[in-house]
């Protein structure tokens, strides 16, 4: 029996960030099970998620948004080298992948990092011991995190939407799509409605 999970979100997007928790409870719960996290990249320092979006997740969900991320909370976002790093992790060190994505949203949302500089880095690259190259700090994607992006599309196409996030558990050959919004306030929850629907295979 193979199980996997896919996470299709953008670091610097709030309700992916509420969803977070719900990765790691099912991480938790099925720890034998293989985490593909896949970053959007949507945010490319032209627009933002935004007050308006920041108050309703808070009003659904259990995560934190201090005073420090609030303050900028209106200004543009730019994910693009986090989708970098995240893709690298996923080629080079994929058992810390989730770890470390837990860091970079709490280091965003809770300590107002806005994650666009390679410095802004420097405390999440020590912490965890990693040793991107210069070129993933660069103001463009990837190879790699466009890559990525082309198994996204593959994903949305066959779940039928383009949003995100997104979460879609696989069993061997069957695939169950995860309606994040009903568990955002209570992440343990979600890991009993998949065992029920795991057990109906």
């Amino acid at each position: 029996m193979t199980q996997a999970l896919y996470f299709i979100y953008d670091s610097h997007c709030p309700w992916s960030y509420a969803t977070t928790p719900l990765v790691n409870a099912l991480q938790q719960a099925f720890p034998d099970m293989a985490i593909n996290l896949l970053h959007a990249a949507h945010y490319i320092g032209k627009d933002c998620a935004g007050e308006q979006q920041v108050n309703a997740v808070k009003k659904v969900s259990r995560v934190k948004f201090t005073d420090e991320h609030m303050r900028y909370v209106n200004s543009p976002k730019n994910s693009v080298k986090t989708a970098n790093l995240m893709k690298w992790l996923q080629n080079k060190q994929p058992e810390k992948q989730l770890a470390v994505l837990n860091a970079l949203q709490q280091a965003h949302f809770t300590q107002g990092n806005p994650l666009e500089g390679k410095h802004n880095f420097n405390d999440i690259v020590s912490q965890f011991k990693l040793s991107p190259s210069n070129k993933i700090f660069k103001d463009e994607l990837s190879v790699d995190a466009e890559i990525t992006l082309g198994d996204i599309a593959e994903i949305q196409q066959m779940i039928g939407t383009q949003h995100f996030p997104a979460l879609i558990m696989t069993q061997d050959d069957n695939a169950i799509f995860i309606d994040h919004s009903k568990y955002l306030n209570d992440p343990q929850a979600v890991v009993e409605a998949v065992k029920q629907e795991l057990a109906a295979f």
